[in-house]
């Protein structure tokens, strides 16, 4: 019997993710994406069509169509808070624990780009302090979710990635439910709004969604 984490438990309501639930959810934020460029995309055309001298105010048009487009792109980088350097002995002591948990071969990603790498049945995951990015088999979509740890104010940095990361290993669907999606999309559009240092810890599981697709 697989283990079912307490949260989701409490959660009856909440239908539990699988993978075609999150499939699901994928192709409505896509439609949700084209509908916004339909809906000031169209209106920008309809208007060079009739007066081609309006293009500035049709470019400004559409400009505010790409921007909210960006914006839930940037929520979904900015929910996932990497760690940074260690400031005291605590932290250190934490992120020594945590690089302990995710094993060696994540340990060097975690030190350079502040997140926790770790493969699972629904892809690659991506662990933070107060979310998590989920790569879909074949690397070609992202899920961002927020979720913060209880009572999280007085732990360490490394301390709250570390209790995500193993409430994500005993339950991820249920990890999964419990969490708050904040964006879903193409993985180029996420990386475009991380962080430089963050980014290569998104391509790295982009390779392992790829690999898993592929031995799958």
């Amino acid at each position: 019997m697989e283990a079912v984490l307490a949260e989701a438990a409490a959660m009856p309501w909440r239908r539990r993710a699988n993978q075609r639930s999150l499939a699901r959810e994928g192709r409505i934020w896509t439609l949700w994406s084209v509908g916004i460029v339909v809906t000031f995309g169209l209106p920008a055309a309809l208007l060079i069509w009739i007066e081609p001298l309006a293009f500035p105010v049709s470019a400004i048009f559409l400009g505010h169509g790409v921007a909210v487009l960006h914006l839930q792109a940037r929520r979904g980088a900015r929910g996932v808070k990497p760690i940074g350097p260690a400031q005291n002995p605590p932290d250190r002591t934490a992120l020594g624990f945590l690089g302990d948990l995710v094993g060696h071969d994540s340990r060097e990603l975690l030190s350079e780009t502040g997140l926790a790498l770790q493969r699972g049945k629904l892809g690659a995951w991506l662990v933070g302090q107060e979310g998590a990015i989920l790569v879909r088999p074949g690397g070609h979509r992202v899920h961002c979710f927020c979720v913060r740890v209880g009572e999280a104010g007085d732990l360490a940095a490394g301390d709250r990635v570390a209790h995500l990361l193993l409430a994500l290993r005993e339950d991820e669907e249920g990890f999964a439910t419990v969490a708050n999606r904040n964006f879903s999309g193409a993985t180029w559009r996420l990386k475009r709004q991380l962080a430089q240092p963050s980014r290569p810890a998104l391509l790295r599981a982009r390779e392992l969604a790829r690999q898993a697709q592929a031995a799958g």
